[in-house]
């Protein structure tokens, strides 16, 4: 290990800060800037934004973990196929080529910017909670008393569809380091009419295990690829570790000072702007190769 990465220490606490802030996973933000910043190769980028997202996650759970906002039973469900297919993701990375794997990157990022473009505001969300607790069932399926003694009661609904998204998010996460969390955002709240509260919290503990499992897949593929690699990861991951492990307390705090819809639409431009920058570089990468291509061929000619 060298430390040759200690910048990465306060770049960590104000990426995560401002992930827990926008609940926006890590890795969204890390694996674009090792691929670009630091010049990366793209599988060991999302591997090692994956290993630090899940130090991250494991701050912010614990936070959610004493509010007693999660649902475990509905969190273990989806977990049942998230797992598996994030793994999935983790073996697939390994054989696809990294141009490719930046390319889905650059579309996720810019898939994920307009979810932010678009993401109701604070009173709509109000109003969801709203509705949900107006027609929920007689005998609701599922109800969470948290912390402060607030009930949450509720009936989840499509729950096929459920696992159908969750494990195509997790399926990206294992791949691409992103994906999981915003497939989460959408179903369990707009299509699973879980209140919004419970269902940030329950999406923070699939989102963290997920990513955890993935990253120790991503550290198994590492071991195996030889001592630079590995080397390389650890050198980075002693630095940002402890940056997100900071950020993440700080966070809590930032997301009560800042309008979280602003906030959303800033990362949203953010997104946009740097999917731009990754599919350019592929852009300009295959470009060089057919004009040298090109070249070649005259010179034979």
């Amino acid at each position: 290990m060298s430390l040759e990465y200690w910048f990465t220490f306060p770049i960590g606490v104000v990426i995560a800060t401002i992930a827990m802030a926008s609940g926006v996973e890590g890795a969204t933000f890390f694996t674009p800037l090792f691929i670009i910043g630091l010049g990366l190769p793209t599988e060991v980028a999302v591997g090692t934004g994956l290993i630090t997202e899940a130090f991250g996650f494991s701050s912010g759970l614990y936070a959610y973990v004493r509010k007693g906002l999660i649902d475990y039973q509905l969190g273990g469900r989806l977990l049942l196929v998230t797992i598996p297919l994030a793994l999935l993701g983790t073996w697939l990375a390994k054989s696809i080529p990294g141009d490719v794997l930046k390319g889905i990157l650059g579309v996720g990022l810019f898939a994920i910017a307009v979810s932010f473009l678009r993401s109701p505001k604070p009173a709509a969300i109000a109003v969801l909670d709203q509705d949900i607790e107006t027609h929920q069932d007689s005998h609701p399926q599922t109800c969470i008393t948290d912390a402060t003694n607030a009930t949450y009661c509720y009936t989840i609904a499509h729950p096929t569809e459920g696992r159908i998204l969750a494990g195509l998010g997790a399926l990206f996460l294992g791949m691409v380091s992103t994906g999981l969390g915003e497939m989460n955002g959408y179903f369990l709240m707009q299509r699973c009419r879980v209140p919004s509260k419970v269902a940030v919290a329950t999406s923070v503990f699939i989102v963290a295990i997920t990513a955890l499992t993935a990253s120790i897949g991503h550290v198994v593929q590492f071991a195996h690829a030889g001592d630079d690699t590995l080397t390389t990861v650890l050198s980075l991951v002693i630095f940002t570790a402890p940056g997100v492990l900071i950020g993440a307390q700080f966070g809590s705090i930032v997301a009560n000072r800042l309008p979280h819809h602003l906030l959303e639409r800033s990362m949203g431009i953010l997104f946009v702007l740097v999917g731009a920058i990754l599919l350019g570089e592929i852009t300009l990468h295959h470009r060089a190769i057919a004009l040298a291509w090109l070249q070649n061929l005259g010179c034979l000619v």
